[in-house]
């Protein structure tokens, strides 16, 4: 059954959207809420580093997710792994919206919230590289780049559903009410959109590249080793070149969310509508530098994003720390603007890195073990590097970030094909 390309794309797209809002709901929860509900009651800062510790337990998971879901991706199909990756996803974050508090049982609370936080790892894991390839392994001659902006749209669009459901229960809700129970209901609402995304993807086929490989041989016997003895220096670049963009994306929501409604005062409301704002530009970025990136290819297009997010680093005093509105928000749509002109192109990058063989297995696991580096403790060092040598601190470590990246694409190879 031939399956159209708007659908293809569709099931991308829908699926890493529904994770992304999983995994952002929990990051704006952690900014919010998670500290003061999960852990026992003690000084404001130890609470939210603690929250933060916990966010960053998932990614810690997410490689192992990678490695699992990569090797049946890669020996069964890219189908029946992105189905089942969507389910673990769901079922950990409706777990989490069903948690009770530090105050009702003790230290049970934060010791299940971090079981549910690895099992959104796992989940994850196995999610962004399946999607990524049946964008990619789709797509027609020459426009792999804009295809593979499919998976990637869904982080922005994740995330304003996410930010957009907070920001309306804060406007609705008492402040007691929200931290009562108000919170546990974009956890909850995840059983809706899972359903939504299995709908999408249980009538997809395998990608013709897949089903092409199998019938030439036999899959790999194990895709990991294969990745680890055969293709080290693909997932060594890949892992460093995303690095700075995911520091740079968890430095701009997650880090300047509590920074901007902690040290600087702002309303939660009004933050979150900042973030609502910058992460359309976002949106805006990615399409542009996929289709730069087909154009030009993709190691122009990431250089000079990498180049923009070095000098980025250097406004985080003046306009981050300013407190002043217009620079605040000025500050965030700048930084999402350059995040996604890397992002973009990643989707193809990543994957063309890998031979169709072990290509989900590559891919996923070079994106996720760049998360542990680049994001998992992103927020929690931009914490207590602020308060130790001040803001001005937080961009030289988005400055030290960019570099490597830099680096690491500069040694990498263009992966746009000459000829298709």
């Amino acid at each position: 059954m031939q399956i159209s390309s708007t659908r293809i794309l569709l099931a991308s797209f829908v699926g890493t959207a529904i994770e992304f809002y999983d995994f952002y709901i929990y990051a704006t929860a952690a900014a919010l809420v998670i500290g003061p509900i999960f852990f026992p009651p003690s000084d404001p800062a130890a609470q939210t580093l603690q929250a933060f510790a916990t966010f960053a337990i998932a990614f810690l998971a997410r490689p192992v997710g990678a490695a699992l879901f990569g090797h049946f991706g890669d020996r069964v199909g890219r189908k029946a792994t992105l189905v089942a990756s969507l389910m673990i996803m769901g079922f950990s974050t409706v777990a989490i919206g069903c948690l009770p508090s530090y105050a009702s049982i003790g230290w049970p609370a934060p010791a299940l919230l971090c079981l549910f936080r690895v099992g959104q790892g796992i989940g994850f894991g196995g999610e962004w590289g399946g999607a990524a390839l049946l964008a990619v392994e789709n797509a027609p001659p020459g426009r792999r780049a804009l295809y593979g902006i499919a998976p990637q749209l869904g982080a922005p669009v994740g995330f304003l559903a996410a930010n957009l459901l907070f920001l309306g229960l804060n406007f609705s809700l008492t402040p007691e009410a929200f931290a009562s129970w108000g919170w546990r209901l974009p956890f909850l609402a995840s059983a809706a959109l899972v359903g939504l995304g299995l709908y999408v993807r249980l009538k997809l086929t395998e990608t013709p590249a897949f089903a092409e490989a199998l019938a030439k041989a036999e899959p790999e016997r194990v895709p990991l080793a294969t990745i680890v003895t055969g293709h080290w220096r693909a997932t060594l670049l890949g892992t460093l070149a995303m690095v700075a963009p995911y520091a740079l994306f968890y430095l701009c929501t997650v880090f300047a969310l509590s920074w901007g409604t902690g040290r600087l005062g702002y309303p939660k409301t009004t933050f979150l509508l900042f973030e609502c704002a910058a992460i359309l530009f976002l949106a805006l970025s990615i399409p542009l530098a996929g289709a730069a990136a087909d154009r030009f290819g993709r190691r122009p297009v990431l250089l000079s994003g990498l180049l923009v997010t070095a000098g980025f680093g250097a406004l985080f005093g003046p306009m981050l720390g300013s407190g002043e509105g217009a620079l605040v928000l000025a500050f965030l749509c700048l930084g999402l603007f350059a995040m996604g002109w890397i992002f973009g192109p990643m989707g193809a990058a990543l994957p063309e890195l890998f031979p169709v063989r072990v290509r989900y297995t590559g891919a996923s696991v070079t994106y996720n073990l760049a998360g542990i580096i680049g994001a998992s403790m992103a927020p929690f060092a931009a914490q207590w590097l602020a308060g130790w040598g001040g803001i001005g601190s937080v961009g030289l470590y988005l400055a030290g970030a960019a570099v490597i990246s830099f680096v690491a694409v500069l040694l990498m190879a263009e992966t746009r094909p000459r000829r298709e």
